[in-house]
């Protein structure tokens, strides 16, 4: 990955009194971990100044959750798939990555491509600890992606997305097909995320 972008961090020199009242919407950890695609109209708020330097997200970069209990969950991941219709803040305990050409990754594929078991893998070997676990990021920046070509990103993309669709669809029936359909989705999408350079 540090081959093909560069991470940033979240917001700094934030206090609590700072989420009180503000005016310009922040990204928050759990935004991350529960949506692959950035939910951009969560009511989470920070104050922002004029003119003040922090970073704002962009169409097309993936966001990481920094620390968690467990390896497992270090490093979960949200892609902003949807050009944001307003500045976005990213919150001080996760960070992002920015591809230098953003043309080389779908946002659609993207946000399957690192939640994919041959990636998860490769990322909870990124985080230390004891009682709790961060992300190194000079180990993060050695996490290999593939990259099939677009027309193949869009398609697994197409794929997975009706996939999941079926999924959060089904609010309705037996708890056991809920499963079962949950275990398709996973099933079909490490099959098709799954590239022979990263068996090797």
């Amino acid at each position: 990955m540090g081959e093909i972008g560069k991470f940033f961090n979240g917001l700094t020199g934030k206090s609590k009194a700072d989420f009180i009242n503000g005016n310009a919407r922040f990204i928050s950890y759990m935004n991350i971990y529960s949506n692959i695609a950035l939910n951009q109209s969560a009511n989470e708020f920070v104050r922002i100044l004029p003119n003040e330097k922090q970073n704002i997200l962009q169409y097309g970069d993936a966001l990481f959750t920094g620390s968690s209990e467990t390896p497992d969950e270090c490093g979960m991941s949200s892609v902003v798939t949807t050009e944001p219709k307003e500045a976005l803040y990213l919150n001080s305990f996760s960070f992002g990555f920015r591809l230098d050409n953003i043309s080389i990754y779908h946002p659609d594929f993207l946000k399957h491509l690192l939640r994919s078991q041959a990636i998860r893998a490769q990322i909870a070997k990124t985080a230390n600890g004891v009682t709790r676990f961060n992300v190194s990021k000079a180990l993060f920046a050695k996490v290999v992606l593939p990259i099939p070509p677009i027309e193949l990103q869009v398609k697994i993309a197409n794929i997975l997305d009706r996939f999941e669709t079926l999924v959060n669809d089904l609010t309705q029936g037996l708890p056991a097909e809920i499963v079962a359909e949950k275990e398709r989705y996973e099933y079909y999408r490490n099959r098709l995320l799954s590239f022979k350079q990263l068996s090797a």
